[in-house]
């Protein structure tokens, strides 16, 4: 009689996933935000060039124009006016390509690990652009670091405020960026896509010109550029706190105006603060589909 060898049944270990929820989210949005200064610390080479553009439009151009602008800028010297777009300069850039890591991420596979953790895609990308902001904003901290150079003081009021500005207009590049890294594959479309919108932005913003007396065409551009309702907030609380004649200020400080009317600075940060949040929604709900 023939005996039939026992059969055994495999163990099977069970795996526990944890259950998502807000504490994993905010976990997750902080273990990302880390993780941009952990890179952006490491990259000195990044730190340096991304200050070195700005560095060349405030004091080379700024200095080779001084003498050609002298006599209409009412004794205000140009590198001292171009100081508050020059600054935003300084995080455009480093802002957009912050959020354009997430494109390597996704190239090298990382990006496909952080999304099947258990918790909402929404909290990675969130967390992606509180560290571009950061990363950005801490630029233009560095930058501004240089304002008396140029005849900007160093009063603790314009400080906080123009960090205040800078952290705004950080939050919402960084989430241009994410918006636009959402669906592009490779890093080169990247580049190409944002280049393509960050260098019209900077230069219809008013940052290098003031607003007044522009051409029809030109006045339009300016009103649509959401860079112009961060440039003129700067620019505003920098003049407030120079003593130039009035004439001067309302050349060169004439700020942003719909149909005669001057805009209020906090509803131009608003504008801001609005566009900053439907952009991280529309990369959210991107990133919420299926990879």
């Amino acid at each position: 009689m023939t005996v039939q060898p026992a059969v055994t049944t495999p163990t099977v270990v069970g795996v526990r996933v944890p259950e998502g929820g807000m504490r994993q989210d905010l976990r997750a949005v902080k273990v990302v935000w880390q993780r941009e200064l952990i890179r952006f610390k490491s990259d000195r080479a990044r730190m340096l060039t991304s200050l070195l553009q700005p560095v060349l439009y405030l004091f080379v151009l700024g200095t080779g124009l001084s003498a050609l602008a002298a006599g209409g800028a009412g004794g205000v010297n140009l590198r001292t006016f171009m100081f508050p777009g020059v600054l935003s300069m300084a995080l455009l850039f480093t802002a957009a390509f912050s959020a354009g890591s997430i494109v390597w991420d996704r190239e090298f596979g990382f990006l496909r690990e952080m999304l099947v953790a258990p918790v909402r895609r929404g909290a990675i990308v969130i967390g992606k652009c509180l560290g571009g902001a950061t990363v950005a904003a801490g630029q233009g901290v560095v930058f501004l670091t240089l304002a008396g150079l140029v005849h900007v003081p160093y009063t603790p009021v314009l400080m906080l405020t123009l960090v205040a500005e800078l952290l705004l207009l950080a939050f919402t590049l960084t989430a241009f960026g994410l918006m636009a890294a959402a669906r592009i594959r490779s890093m080169q479309s990247f580049m190409a896509v944002v280049q393509m919108f960050l260098l019209p932005m900077f230069f219809l913003s008013g940052a290098l010109y003031p607003l007044s007396n522009l051409p029809t065409w030109l006045r339009v551009l300016t009103r649509i550029d959401p860079l112009t309702y961060a440039v003129d907030p700067m620019r505003r609380a920098v003049f407030a706190h120079l003593d130039i004649p009035p004439a001067a200020q309302r050349v060169l400080n004439p700020g942003v105006t719909w149909f005669g009317w001057r805009v209020p600075t906090m509803v131009e940060l608003a504008l801001v603060l609005v566009m900053g949040l439907v952009m991280l929604g529309i990369a959210m709900a991107e990133f919420s589909r299926t990879e």
